[in-house]
């Protein structure tokens, strides 16, 4: 299971809304929303 930066629900990789690929990393998320929050502002929600 990944957890979606945005909302922190946790996602199914298989089944995911939608998905980003960010500094090597790919990121998962439950709704197309999330993933358009995570598109505009993606350091806001990356882990340091």
């Amino acid at each position: 299971m990944a957890q979606d930066p945005v909302c922190k629900m946790n996602v199914d990789e298989s089944k995911a809304a939608a998905t980003s690929f960010y500094k090597g990393k790919t990121y998962y998320f439950c709704a197309k929303g999330c993933k358009e929050k995570f598109d505009k502002e993606p350091e806001k929600y990356v882990k340091k």
